[in-house]
């Protein structure tokens, strides 16, 4: 039974009174005690009134201050509406109000006018210019593990074909972030020009919409795919309300509630055969074709993807190449070709790897988190000399030595090695 009659209901007890119908089966309808028809019905007959209505509002104390606020705003017209909030925190802090916001909401409303409807303008976006992102959450999902796990499904899709992809994702972590960007460009095909997202931590560091700072990683990621970042205004879903109908469509596409997975990798492979289907059957608003029709369409206005996707990584920075060729970077030294001294390189660090890039092309690999604090490869020290640097001396005749030894394995080094390189060092 409901703990409280809504006014519709009140009414409805009346109405159905006045019609000559039994209490009792007024209750049944309603789902309600018979005891609460007759106390309404009792009330109604006596002509009660809501006490509620007669009370006098707190914030007419300050009704003067509120005037000079309203007065204060501007009402140009592409000013926005009062912000009620700021009204309530203005009273509070210059003239010691010591009510509710909630009771500067009810005056606000009872004595002002409302504020004119805000209309935004729709735009259709031309092909291969913008896709936007989004996360689904679908908690308590049957995958084959030993207990249900709580699945984070990644969004993206093209504006102007509506084709999008969905990839799932055990974590909202940077580098799952970035591995579902990489497997939703694979199934879209090419990369927008733009990519409009929400104001995830994992995208923008501080702030949020056109203020916010994107998060340098993403941003090095964004510049190795080519396409620009454009974070939404906080509150204005409508900005992306393509991803945000297709995050409302994969529950229904995909029903993790009721299915069962033996993987994740099932689940993956289910979701994108229906998410196929699915283009080849719905219209494209902006084309009148069908979806999959207008994507083939818009593929040749999207970027092509590079030969290699980026591995995605969890930390970007740029770093000074030495002259002894060294790279500095999580407490170790990593050579790069020598040609790239007195120059700065992005260096990643990547699951298992670290990458070190120079104009978004990969330099050296080496593996991360080594014991070793020092990773030497020999290949960068020799090659021509360039415009810009000298390569290094070649190793002299007792660096060729030490090499030598440093190559063989203790077990099968001759003793006449030593003894030659006892001969050089004479």
């Amino acid at each position: 039974m409901p703990a409280r009659l809504r006014p519709e209901e009140i009414v409805t007890i009346g109405v159905l009174d006045e019609k000559g119908m039994a209490r009792r089966e007024i209750a049944r309808r309603l789902e309600v005690w018979e005891g609460a028809v007759r106390y309404h019905l009792r009330r109604r007959a006596a002509g009660a009134v809501d006490g509620r209505k007669q009370k006098v509002f707190k914030a007419i104390g300050v009704k003067p201050e509120i005037d000079a606020w309203f007065s204060a705003q501007p009402t140009d017209e592409g000013s926005r509406p009062v912000n009620v909030r700021d009204l309530f925190e203005h009273l509070v802090e210059s003239h010691h109000y010591g009510g509710s916001y909630s009771s500067i909401v009810r005056f606000v409303r009872a004595n002002y006018p409302r504020p004119k409807l805000r209309t935004y303008r729709r735009v259709e976006t031309v092909p291969g210019a913008q896709s936007q992102t989004d996360w689904g959450e679908f908690p308590r999902v049957d995958v084959g593990e030993a207990e249900d796990v709580s699945l984070s499904a990644f969004v993206m899709v093209l504006s102007h074909s509506r084709k999008f992809a969905i990839v799932w994702s055990l974590s909202h972590d940077l580098v799952s972030w970035l591995h579902c960007h990489n497997e939703a460009y694979r199934r879209l095909g090419g990369i927008a020009a733009v990519n409009r997202i929400d104001n995830v931590k994992t995208a923008l560091s501080q702030g949020a919409g056109a203020w916010g700072t994107v998060h340098p990683t993403y941003r090095a990621y964004a510049r190795t795919m080519g396409f620009h970042v454009d974070a939404c205004q906080p509150g204005e879903a409508n900005a992306k309300g393509k991803t945000e109908a297709k995050v409302r469509l994969s529950r229904l596409l995909v029903d993790v509630a009721r299915e069962r997975y033996g993987c994740l990798e099932a689940l993956q492979a289910e979701t994108d055969e229906r998410v196929e289907c699915w283009a080849k059957k719905t219209i494209c608003p902006a084309t009148g074709t069908t979806v999959d029709d207008a994507w083939k369409a818009e593929i040749e206005h999207l970027r092509p993807l590079p030969p290699f996707l980026p591995e995605p990584f969890d930390l970007s920075v740029e770093r000074p190449v030495h002259r002894d060729c060294l790279v500095h970077f999580e407490g170790r030294q990593y050579t790069v070709p020598f040609a790239f001294a007195g120059l700065k390189v992005e260096v990643r660090g990547c699951a298992g790897k670290v990458q070190i890039l120079h104009g978004g092309k990969i330099l050296k690999e080496y593996p991360r988190g080594t014991e070793k604090r020092l990773l030497l490869d020999p290949m960068c020290y020799e090659g021509e000399a360039t415009d810009r640097v000298l390569p290094p001396p070649p190793l002299g005749r007792m660096g060729r030595r030490l090499q030598r030894i440093l190559e063989t394995p203790v077990e099968k080094r001759p003793v006449d090695l030593y003894a030659a390189l006892l001969e050089v060092a004479r």
